[in-house]
């Protein structure tokens, strides 16, 4: 099949709704406009080409990036040129698509050129939806008639129907209707060929596909406890046996492992979980759990967070832009930012990395099985050295050295041997 595909992101001719921009908008997290482009791929295409309009139809950069790699982004007065280049007009059928028709399936296109072929038309219109298929040969010679005369190339159809009938050519309907006025093919769902052009519409499209991916991922071997109250993501992808309670969000390029359990109410944005984790009523974001870490109830994992294996984060607590080694325990009421924590680390309730100067942001580093004792304020810059241990309320402002025991305000080292009891001052404030 010697195939070109056209999608118009444009809306030709339209008062714009209010809080309605076109082709910007998103389902699902993903552009409009990329699911008509996904659509036709299948179908192979030679030539992908996407129109521009005016406006927010009209950012090329946005629609370059929408329409994603092999595709050719044009304006209108420039699409003559392109399908010449291309050799479109060599052979071959031209398939036109809106760009704000984001339900349409492969099947349903496919089924569109199939019966255009099979008529030998010159133009094919789909009924309902502002689809058309069009004999190559025929069309490139016209449009420079239309760019001429003014025609916007959403008003293309209109134009060129009357072109050729006007020299005997055939103009063929789809789907076709028999005798007996039975379709001959499958008429697609009324949602499949919808235009989206206002808030209401985009609602209905937004549901109907948040039910694709749903259904998509039940097959697949994931749990939806409650599939209405679950919100997932295009892009999102997730390991089978996986658990989603209600009120959950996967949003952006979340990548979920095998065997976890979410929710019930957390958002977890771009972020990347192994198997076996736990999430719940937590919020993530550009974040990394490792196999077998668990967060909340009422966890915040902020950009750069990273959770090694079998970490435990409880409830209230937050972190930052920081790596927590495998097995640290976090249980409640901490914050951790712009900190390495070693293994085997216990973080008692309300400790605290004072990261923040005023103007600068500063590391914490708590090397391998410290214990750091309930409400330690360490401020950054400052190293806790492996093994050593923080008493409950130490402020520490000196860093301290490995196995060793600090207390107070400010803390200071009061033994080095892990075996004694805290009590022979050194003197040295940590």
């Amino acid at each position: 099949m010697n195939l070109t595909v056209i999608v118009l992101a444009a809306e030709q001719g339209q008062r714009r709704e209010p809080g309605w921009t076109g082709v910007p908008h998103s389902l699902a997290g993903r552009p409009m406009l990329q699911y008509v482009i996904d659509a036709a791929r299948p179908l192979d295409p030679v030539d992908l080409v996407v129109v521009a309009g005016l406006g927010a139809d009209g950012d090329l950069d946005f629609i370059r990036q929408a329409s994603g790699a092999g595709v050719t982004v044009v304006k209108a007065t420039d699409l003559p040129n392109t399908l010449s280049a291309s050799g479109a007009q060599v052979a071959g059928t031209v398939l036109v698509l809106p760009g704000n028709i984001p339900l349409i399936q492969s099947e349903s296109l496919r089924q569109i050129v199939h019966h255009h072929e099979s008529e030998g038309a010159a133009i094919t219109l789909a009924t309902g939806s502002g689809i058309c298929c069009y004999r190559a040969e025929w069309l490139v010679p016209h449009l420079p008639d239309l760019t001429q005369s003014g025609s916007e190339v959403g008003d293309a159809p209109i134009h060129l129907v009357a072109m050729a009938r006007d020299r005997g050519e055939r103009v063929a309907v789809w789907p076709e209707q028999k005798d007996d006025r039975r379709a001959s093919s499958v008429t697609p769902d009324p949602l499949e060929i919808m235009h989206v052009d206002n808030l209401v519409k985009l609602a209905q499209a937004e549901s109907e596909m948040r039910r694709r991916i749903n259904e998509r991922w039940l097959l697949a071997g994931v749990t939806l406890v409650h599939p209405e109250a679950t919100y997932i993501d295009a892009a999102v992808e997730i390991g089978a046996e996986t658990v989603i309670w209600p009120n959950t969000f996967l949003e952006g390029q979340t990548r979920i492992g095998q065997a976890c359990r979410l929710g019930p109410g957390s958002v977890i944005r771009d972020s990347t979980l192994g198997d076996g984790c736990r999430v719940e009523l937590s919020v993530l974001e550009h974040a990394i759990m490792e196999e077998g870490s668990e967060i909340g109830p009422f966890g915040h994992l902020r950009k750069g967070a990273h959770l090694g294996t079998g970490v435990h984060m409880g409830n209230f607590g937050e972190v930052k832009n920081s790596y927590l080694g495998p097995g640290v325990k976090m249980g409640h009421f901490s914050y951790l930012g712009d900190a390495t924590v070693g293994a085997g680390v216990n973080i008692g309730a309300g400790t605290i990395t004072c990261n923040f100067d005023g103007q600068r942001k500063h590391r914490t580093i708590i090397g391998e099985d410290s214990f750091i004792g309930s409400d330690t304020l360490l401020v950054a810059p400052v190293e806790v050295g492996q093994g050593a241990k923080t008493g409950a309320g130490s402020v520490v402002t000196h860093d301290i050295p490995p196995n060793a025991v600090a207390y107070g305000v400010p803390a200071r080292v009061q033994s080095v041997d892990p075996e004694s009891t805290p009590g022979t001052d050194t003197g040295a404030e940590a």
